[in-house]
């Protein structure tokens, strides 16, 4: 059995992908401008966690993220920063966008 030492944590990339990161740092400006308080934005990621977890979610780690959108979405439309219709009209711009996109180039909107 190995051990993992910090240096081996340290290692490891904190986000497997860039949008993780990108919704982290939504979340963490959120939070920062007072929009929302560190105590709602546990809450709302707890019950985002527990509602896919009720769906069949294996919890395995691989969906961490994608609860962080769901509840980032719960949030921005509880506290009325965005509509339901907002967010979904952005989703669907950056599907369009992200199929447009020529591979290996950066998808923007």
């Amino acid at each position: 059995m190995s051990k993992i030492t910090s240096d081996h944590l340290m290692e490891q990339p904190v986000f497997r992908e860039p949008w993780e990161a990108q919704v982290f740092a939504l979340v963490t400006a959120l939070i920062e401008q007072g929009a929302l308080s560190s105590s709602e934005w546990s809450q709302s990621l707890g019950s985002a966690i527990k509602s896919a977890q009720q769906q069949g979610d294996p919890d395995t780690g691989d969906t961490y993220y994608k609860h962080w959108i769901a509840a980032l979405e719960m949030v921005l439309t509880e506290k009325e920063l965005a509509s339901a219709e907002e967010i979904k009209s952005l989703i669907e711009a950056w599907r369009k966008a992200y199929l447009t996109t020529p591979h290996g180039q950066p998808v923007e909107l």
